[in-house]
């Protein structure tokens, strides 16, 4: 693959989740929707230390959704994601485990680009568009 960034960015499709000022660090994420693996779901947009991080929204422990109100991923500290349910822990930059049920696991990544004001997400084998 290139190293250019803008010639690999233009040859890839790449899906609006919204403007980049919609997500603040540590604050609120942003869902879109998402098919992963065959089924549908949502993936999410997230800001930590600056940059813009996605996943599918689905806990590694057990496959269920982790906000426990749309957007909200981040425990009280703003320092981890964390699962409404069984309060596993996730590292927002890399997606592993920090603690919890979900020991070993990681979330899965899906690949962002934030560019012009705007992030976009781009599908990959296993997270496509959603089905219309």
């Amino acid at each position: 693959m290139s190293t250019d960034a803008s010639s690999s960015d233009a040859n890839a499709t790449q899906i609006l989740v919204c403007a980049a000022d919609a997500v603040q660090e540590g604050g609120k994420g942003v869902r879109f929707p998402v098919t992963a693996g065959g089924d549908d779901g949502t993936g999410f947009v997230v800001r930590y230390q600056g940059i813009v991080y996605g996943y599918l929204n689905r806990c590694a422990h057990v496959p269920i959704e982790l906000d426990w109100a749309e957007g909200e991923f981040f425990e009280s500290s703003g320092l981890y994601l964390m699962c409404s349910t069984h309060g596993a822990i996730y590292v927002p930059d890399s997606g592993f485990c920090a603690g919890g049920p979900c020991r070993g696991g990681r979330l899965r990544p899906i690949t962002v680009v934030e560019r012009d004001q705007h992030i976009y997400w781009q599908p990959d084998d296993y997270v496509r568009p959603a089905r219309a």
